[in-house]
């Protein structure tokens, strides 16, 4: 006899996996991931209230006014489309990454891939119960085998030649505009449209914390249709072959390697 659980308190519970993931230590909160995006779902009302009231409003930024951001001209930025395989215990994921509708999400993971940042990562959180939900990584603490399980999902990317942490600010294209919303998400921002890249299985989002510019370098993959996590958490890619490999992730397993294979020159910054 199967226990039927209402779906909001499902909702609930995945959200609430999600906050508990990405947490910096700069940050008020965790790296929201997909889990915690759960958990951000159902806290957005309450936790993004109180979030978005100290945050600024939100901007639609174009490439020629991105100084309306601090540090925003400073952030790579993919224009066009990139291909990343990603490699885990042997086998290939490929990801298509959106330098079109996100170029400053997906400049942020082409750089990262590049730098090889990735390369030996743990996926920390895997969510599959009650219902399938995310494969969360990108933390990276997870490449020294000596840091404990439980700080598995407070890291983000140090910029070796400052010497500080790099946040890229929440960017969500809504259907039927030219530029993305920048630092709000499309609720607080008024916007009642859909995002143009939206949570289908097999997207990837960038895990954050309840401060919309939080996001680092841990990100996610979908395992089903999310449509929850909408306009509140940047989609930048989706995969496009090996979503075989991303179902068979355990918490735990590593990155073997991230490589992009195509669209490197679309890679740009424009503070060089």
């Amino acid at each position: 006899m199967r226990l039927k659980i209402p779906q909001f308190l499902v909702v609930l519970i995945i959200v609430g996996t999600l906050i508990l993931g990405s947490c910096s230590t700069q940050q008020s909160v965790s790296n929201s991931s997909p889990t915690s995006a759960a958990t951000a779902a159902s806290n957005n009302s309450s936790a993004e209230t109180t979030t978005n009231t100290a945050t600024t409003e939100a901007i639609s930024v174009s490439e020629n006014t991105n100084e309306s951001i601090p540090g925003m001209k400073d952030l790579p930025r993919l224009e066009g489309k990139a291909t990343v395989v990603m490699t885990v215990k042997g086998s290939p994921i490929t990801i298509e990454v959106d330098g079109t509708d996100a170029p400053i999400t997906a400049g942020n993971f082409v750089d990262l891939v590049q730098r090889g940042v990735y390369d030996g990562l743990v996926f920390h959180r895997v969510v599959r119960q009650p219902q399938p939900f995310v494969v969360q990584g990108g933390d990276p603490q997870s490449k020294d085998p000596k840091v404990p399980a439980s700080r598995l999902g407070t890291g983000s990317f140090t910029d070796p030649k400052t010497g500080k942490i790099r946040y890229i600010p929440l960017e969500i294209k809504p259907k039927g505009s030219d530029q993305p919303i920048y630092s709000k998400t499309l609720k607080t921002a008024g916007i009642d449209k859909p995002p143009v890249l939206q949570h289908k299985q097999g997207a990837v989002a960038m895990a954050r914390s309840q401060m919309p510019d939080s996001a680092s370098s841990q990100f996610y993959f979908a395992l089903a249709d999310l449509g929850f996590l909408d306009g509140d958490y940047a989609v930048f890619g989706n995969v496009t072959n090996g979503m075989d490999v991303v179902n068979k992730i355990q918490q735990g397993d590593r990155i073997d390697s991230a490589k992009v294979t195509k669209g490197a020159e679309n890679l740009k910054n424009a503070g060089q």
